[in-house]
């Protein structure tokens, strides 16, 4: 492993090129000419659009030391037709020191309000998740949805990686494929300041090899904000069941974050899967 800051310039670069490789001329209304091998545009018409010399942009893609400024790497990111969370990450990438400080310590334990906070949720299934997305907390409703999670030990009790290893999981959620790509796009942004520790590579090695759909998807490099969404699940014993997905980030643990799933107005899902738990 090399120094924290020449790995974000890596990924810095696999990003650009992941990027560049998944555009055609034709999204960015540039002719496709003849001869074409390169997948993608090509460097120099990322640099064209972009606004920049073609060498300073290959050092960029390369990985090399050079200074960015944001408004630069912003133009890259508009370019590339990144959205506003793709452009964010772009320069959280080329700016890692602002990705990371001010330093955000999560504490050893979850603090106590936030375990009374996931309570006060159920009949809603609620959960406090880590840095890595480790589940730290959850609440008897969670239990009742996802079972296993009380048995599940580290580094299994994370939720990227029930999500893409767990064949339950797969089966417990309506449209897994959809919202698997979501949530890993928003795990990549949101785990940027521990993308190169020790857990965090530890825990990327082993999904590739757990699952191939992460093994095919992670290298997309795909990023996303949270969206507040509706979530579906084929529960065993409580049928077909919907809840609005939410995350929240304690103003005073910024390192942790507190996803609930809130009951939709006019539906019982949230007492069905109450009622089917205490008749079995």
């Amino acid at each position: 492993m090399g120094d924290e800051a020449s790995l974000h310039r890596a990924e810095l670069a696999e990003f650009l090129r992941a990027h560049r490789e998944a555009l055609t001329p034709e999204m960015v209304k540039l002719p496709r000419g003849r001869g074409r091998r390169t997948p993608g545009l090509r460097r120099e018409e990322v640099a064209l659009l972009a606004g920049v010399s073609v060498t300073w942009y290959t050092w960029l893609e390369q990985g090399r030391r050079i200074n960015a400024s944001t408004d630069v790497l912003r133009a890259i990111g508009r370019a590339l037709r990144l959205d506003d969370a793709g452009q964010e990450h772009l320069v959280l990438l080329a700016h890692p020191i602002n990705a990371t400080t001010p330093a955000i310590a999560s504490p050893d334990e979850v603090p106590s309000a936030l375990r009374r906070l996931i309570d006060g949720f159920d009949p809603g299934p609620s959960y406090v998740l880590g840095p890595h997305w480790e589940f730290a907390a959850w609440n008897a409703a969670e239990a009742r949805l996802y079972p296993r999670i009380e048995g599940l030990e580290p580094p299994q009790r994370n939720l990227i990686w029930v999500l893409f290893a767990d064949p339950a999981v797969r089966e417990l959620i309506v449209d897994w494929d959809i919202h698997a790509r979501q949530a890993l796009a928003e795990f990549r942004a949101g785990t940027i300041a521990v993308r190169h520790d020790a857990e965090m590579e530890r825990l990327v090695a082993e999904l590739c090899d757990a699952s191939e759909e992460f093994r095919h998807w992670w290298p997309e490099h795909d990023v996303a904000r949270f969206e507040t969404r509706l979530r579906r699940f084929n529960h065993p014993r409580a049928g077909l069941l919907t809840f609005e997905y939410q995350q929240l980030t304690p103003s005073e643990w910024p390192s942790l974050r507190v996803v609930v799933m809130l009951p939709v107005p006019g539906d019982d899902s949230a007492q069905r899967l109450a009622v089917r738990h205490h008749v079995a």
